[in-house]
């Protein structure tokens, strides 16, 4: 069920983002008297699930969920209609008008998932508000990955600031220390703040999957597995579990070490409840596990700032472009050898992944913005076949004022769904060689 939930938002996320992207092409294109073919919500190789025909153009929907496109009369584009592009242009063709109108055509569907992408974070915000952990809010300090720990930080370990500048969003910090060129951590340990060096190859181990740090949390039950030995004791949901026989657990990061010097045996698991201690006898099987998972809403203290209708389009702007900026530093990451961040880029199966399990509106909307602002810049990469390669050729002949012929477009269209193909291939082939890992 997880799955499909997952499909399901998927696909009508991609629905959504297709047709307006594609609908931005399609009104700049009537806005100037371009006639347009042909509007589809994804690909239709050899049939259409169905289409219908509205004034000059056919509107449906095809089978191949990779994308979506409007034909537009006398454009060099995927169709590659030769017979088309022989014959004489006529004045309701792109290939007839102006090259300012033509790149405001082409630069349609980038302006519309921008566009979009402001006003869902616009609306998020104002409808629900940013829940957000504060650093400051991490009393109990860190819980150290493999990488952190060589680098030289220890469990309970607060941060901060990094290279000196103070962090407001726990989120940001991993984020920074990727994106921004972190090379130091300031840390409070023992009431005495350190500096501790990043090594160079964080980044990499970020990136394969190195988590460097989580915030250290009591372990406070929220919900139980399926024959829960916890739960056949007497533990209930609420309880924070503080000692494990005599060895202290007041972190959760404690409690699994802990719990694997008594496999197959009873133990006696001690609990805060209602500001009491409880000893509960619990009976571990091999596993030695007590089939607990910590609630980590209780556990963490978040923050919710709100925004009223006029604090969340500035907001929302905000929100937009810092995500373009980051999507945007993110290139340098899988263009770098050092980081080999190519070898962990996904396809649909990673993007799948994204979405919650299960249905909610506010991740929703907050991950379709996201996927409307990478979409917009993707689409700008000047890669023939791309809005970006159009446009990069449209701008070439505004500075210029010669037109690239059409013999040249028609083989850089060819190139560019080569080269995109090649990366469809390569992408979602890194997909599926994880799946099997």
């Amino acid at each position: 069920m997880e799955i499909i939930v997952k499909i399901g938002q998927f696909l009508l996320s991609l629905s959504i983002l297709i047709v307006l992207h594609e609908f931005g092409h399609f009104f700049f294109a009537r806005l100037f008297k371009t006639r347009v073919e042909k509007f589809f919500l994804f690909f239709n190789p050899g049939f259409s699930l169905f289409q219908f025909k509205k004034g000059e153009t056919t509107y449906g929907l095809g089978w191949l969920p990779l994308g979506g496109y409007v034909k537009i009369s006398g454009m060099i584009d995927e169709s590659m209609d030769r017979e088309q592009m022989n014959k004489p242009a006529k004045p309701y063709e792109f290939r007839a008008k102006p090259a300012w109108q033509r790149l405001l055509i082409m630069l349609g569907g980038v302006f519309v998932n921008f566009l979009l992408g402001f006003l869902i974070y616009a609306a998020v915000l104002y409808t629900w508000g940013e829940d957000y952990l504060p650093v400051k809010n991490l009393k109990h300090g860190v819980v150290v990955d493999s990488a952190a720990a060589e680098a030289g930080f220890k469990d309970g370990d607060r941060i901060v600031s990094l290279d000196g500048k103070e962090v407001e969003r726990y989120r940001e910090v991993i984020t920074n220390i990727l994106l921004e060129d972190v090379t130091t951590v300031q840390v409070m340990r023992d009431g005495e703040q350190k500096s501790i060096m990043l090594p160079a190859e964080v980044k990499k181990k970020i990136i394969k999957g190195d988590r460097l740090f989580t915030p250290r949390i009591p372990f406070v039950v929220g919900a139980f597995g399926k024959n829960s030995a916890a739960q056949k004791a007497g533990i209930q949901k609420g309880d924070r579990i503080i000692q494990v026989d005599t060895i202290a657990t007041p972190m959760a990061d404690q409690l699994s070490p802990a719990l694997k010097n008594y496999q197959n045996s009873n133990v006696n698991v001690t609990v805060l409840r209602d500001g009491r201690e409880k000893t509960f006898e619990v009976q571990l099987d091999s596993t030695a596990m007590l089939g607990v998972a910590v609630d980590i809403t209780k556990a963490l203290d978040y923050e919710t700032k709100h925004y009223s209708f006029v604090e969340a389009i500035p907001a929302g702007v905000s929100k937009a472009y810092d995500t373009g900026k980051k999507y945007l530093q993110q290139f340098k990451l899988i263009f770098s050898p050092e980081t080999e961040a190519y070898k962990e880029v996904g396809g649909f199966i990673t993007i799948g992944k994204i979405f919650p399990g299960v249905w909610n509106w506010q991740s929703f909307w907050s991950l379709t913005a996201f996927l409307s602002i990478m979409l917009a810049i993707l689409n700008l990469l000047p890669i023939p076949a791309l809005d970006g390669g159009h446009v990069m050729f449209l701008m070439y002949e505004i500075i210029t004022g010669r037109k690239p012929g059409e013999k040249f477009m028609e083989y850089a269209q060819m190139t560019g769904m080569f080269i995109l193909l090649a990366l469809l291939i390569f992408v979602n082939g890194n997909d599926i060689v994880k799946l099997f890992q």
